[in-house]
């Protein structure tokens, strides 16, 4: 059998070289361009600002799936000599056409032709030419719905294909094709007795030739794409940082070049929209956001050429504009529509606000990153803050606006954002309030605020209410409050309390019901208590330290009144057993210790430690102590890695260093790094302004805070001026 294959194989070489190349439709594999036969492109296009454009425009790397391995064998029995034909069935940009294509490259090894009926229509070119297909080419049917379904050639074209498939000397031949679920069903379905019959020829050819390629990659694609991004992939890492979750890979890289396009040509009004969603995404706001909002926030998006120019129904057609969809399924702006929330009959949980109420739409995720690249030094403007104040309700969504516009220096919307916040019952902003009214003497009404806090089961409002009754002498209701703060999780009020009582000069009687109820040890915590308010020599207990208590954090409150105290030793212990217990914070508090006893060592060894769980701040002290010491190296090596852990500041703090000792050059390439990742953390320290200026790293107006809309700096304002005063809680 395998001998009269190779004899056919040959016999099939043989004609087609008698026949003439020039006569038979198509041409080698290796002169195709793969984006010339549909495969769509992947990454940001050529911005027009080259001289040339690329002559292959980039591909990301490929990454196997299950539907690979039939198309695989298929290619194998071509290569054999048998002809073969599959058909990917799949929704747009799932991948099927980048799968054809790469399982012909080992044809193409073999010189085989790949013909592509295009001109002057797909139909009519493969019913005119299937005849001339030559053995060892590829017909290349992607989008097989212009050929097999159209409604007048669809049935010859299906017979013709069937004839080239069946005729033992026109092999081996490998037809593919591509087609959308939908298509697929409707050529393979049955026809209702006595109806008509319009695919009959059609379904016959795709009978047991067809392929199901997945909306999403699985588990183990994934990591092979992952992989392959580790390994210098720029394209499929830019892409799994939007698609780890989803799996949707390849609609992400076919849809982002044409969302992108679509964002830079959309008309003024579609594009403010956008831009005002993009703003909101990157400040923090949620998902879903408000039509009401969004048409509200783009207003002032518009120039005045622009807005002067808007139809009565303008925000309709923009956000008709942005709901086109591009390749996989995907829409610059879409409508979604929320899951009812659904929870457990009985008491509710802490309120998060009213549901948004009108129209809800979500920013594509690859223009919400786009937008956080090269929007990070704008500040939106005054529509975005007045949209947000009246047409957000979700309390997070106000709490995150709210420190936005603090950032970026909107004093008076911030401080606008956090009474609407307060109102719709965020306790963030009532305890924040509180504070502000608490600094401006008006207990009355911080208490107010501070109670509304407490009410809606938040413990920081408890722990100020506690404060301010100890403050006003009521300290057995001081003393409840405190307990109702550790019931609720703040175990930390009953210290604060502790220390005040302390510093004011209260005796012995003053702590013993501030224990924890909770404590495995009372008497010893009694001990340590008392140990923090006399110095260590004269403490009434000599056990050892920290062998009686094993809950971290009575540990770590235990380490802290040692300290105080002036038992650094004890102080030390007991941070170890509490980081030795898991306390994130022991770690952190240790590490200062040790930097503070002069072991700069081992107080790195620890701040990296703590680091790895996402405390930078001993990185950042450590860092400080080796910068204090001279040792300007290792500490610029400890603010990197604090950087590299999530610190936002940490890289200024060395450039700062390096700016104080003279050394320009190495100020400028870690400020030059803070600009480029966009940490605009280094725009608040007003040491670098005139730097920033000097090397036009950004223009002025651009600045994210301090600044009025003429780009000219604005003058701080306090929420508490007399004129300005907002009105008292009631």
């Amino acid at each position: 059998m395998d001998e009269l294959l190779e004899l056919r194989r040959r016999a099939a070489e043989e004609v087609s070289s008698s026949t003439g190349s020039e006569l038979a439709p198509g041409q080698l594999i290796c002169m195709w361009e793969p984006h010339d036969l549909e495969v769509h492109p992947a990454g940001p296009m050529p911005d027009g600002r080259s001289s040339r454009w690329p002559t292959r425009l980039a591909l990301p790397a490929y990454v196997q799936r299950e539907h690979d391995r039939v198309l695989a064998d298929a290619v194998h029995d071509c290569a054999e000599g048998r002809s073969r034909m599959l058909v990917l069935v799949g929704s747009s940009s799932t991948g099927k056409t980048r799968s054809c294509w790469e399982a012909v490259q080992p044809l193409a090894g073999r010189n085989w032709r790949l013909w592509h009926p295009f001109d002057p229509t797909r139909a009519e070119a493969a019913l005119e030419d299937l005849h001339r297909v030559q053995p060892r080419t590829v017909v290349w049917l992607n989008e097989a719905q212009h050929y097999l379904g159209d409604p007048k050639v669809g049935e010859p074209i299906a017979a013709a294909v069937h004839t080239l498939l069946t005729q033992f000397e026109r092999g081996p031949v490998l037809v593919l094709g591509t087609l959308w679920p939908e298509y697929a069903r409707q050529y393979t379905s049955l026809p209702a007795p006595g109806g008509p019959d319009p695919h009959s020829q059609v379904r016959k050819l795709l009978t047991r030739r067809t392929v199901t390629v997945p909306e999403v990659f699985a588990p183990p694609a994934l990591a092979a794409a992952a992989a392959l991004a580790a390994d210098g992939d720029k394209l499929l890492a830019d892409a799994l940082t939007r698609t780890r979750i989803n799996g949707r890979l390849t609609q992400d890289l076919a849809g982002a070049p044409e969302l992108l396009n679509r964002y830079e040509h959309a008309t003024p009004a579609a594009k403010a929209v956008l831009e005002a969603a993009m703003d909101a995404r990157r400040l923090g706001v949620g998902l879903h956001l408000p039509q009401a909002f969004l048409t509200g926030a783009a207003v002032d998006y518009l120039t005045d050429a622009d807005y002067d120019q808007l139809a009565n129904d303008w925000a309709e057609a923009a956000f008709a504009e942005l709901a086109r969809p591009v390749h996989g399924k995907q829409a610059p702006l879409h409508r979604v529509n929320p899951r009812p929330r659904r929870r457990p009959p009985g008491p509710s949980q802490a309120a998060t606000g009213s549901l948004p109420v009108g129209l809800l739409f979500r920013l594509a995720d690859y223009l919400e990153q786009h937008g956080r690249q090269t929007r990070r030094w704008l500040c939106p403007p005054a529509s975005f803050w007045h949209a947000a104040h009246a047409h957000l309700t979700s309390l997070k969504d106000l709490e995150i606006v709210v420190a936005a516009a603090e950032d970026r220096h909107r004093l008076e919307w911030a401080h606008d954002l956090r009474l609407r916040a307060a109102d719709a019952g965020s306790t963030v902003a009532q305890v924040k309030l509180g504070m502000l009214w608490e600094a401006a003497e008006d207990t009355e009404a911080a208490e107010i605020l501070y109670r509304q806090a407490a009410d809606a089961g938040d413990t920081e409002g408890l722990g100020r209410l506690v404060m301010m009754r100890e403050v006003a002498g009521e300290r057995e209701a001081a003393e409840a409050l405190a307990r109702q703060a550790a019931d609720a999780g703040n175990t930390d009020v009953r210290l604060r309390l502790a220390q005040f009582r302390r510093d004011s000069g209260h005796g012995e009687e003053g702590f013993i019901t501030l224990i924890p109820p909770h404590a495995p040890d009372p008497e010893f915590l009694l001990d340590q208590i008392r140990a923090a308010a006399v110095p260590p020599e004269v403490a009434a207990s000599g056990r050892e330290i920290g062998i009686r208590s094993s809950d971290p954090h009575d540990l770590v409150v235990l380490a802290e009144l040692r300290k105080q105290a002036g038992d650094r030793d004890g102080a030390e212990a007991l941070y170890r057993q509490a980081a030795d217990a898991g306390s994130e914070a022991a770690l952190t508090r240790l590490a200062v210790l040790r930097g503070e006893a002069g072991d700069l060592e081992d107080a790195a060894a620890l701040a990296q430690q703590a680091a790895r769980t996402g405390n930078t701040s001993a990185l950042m002290s450590v860092a400080d102590m080796q910068q204090k010491a001279g040792n300007r190296e290792d500490a610029e090596a400890l603010y990197r890695q604090a950087a590299e852990a999530g610190s936002r500041i940490a890289l200024i703090r060395a450039a700062g260093m390096w700016e104080d000792v003279g050394d320009a050059m190495s100020a400028d390439a870690l400020m030059r790094h803070c600009v480029n990742a966009g940490e605009t953390e280094a725009l608040f320290f007003p040491a670098w302004t005139s730097w920033a200026e000097e090397r036009q790293l950004f223009p002025l107006q651009r600045w994210p805070h301090g600044l009025d809309p003429d780009g000219r700096p604005s003058d701080p304002w306090d929420p508490l001026d007399t004129m300005t005063r907002p009105k008292r809680p009631s």
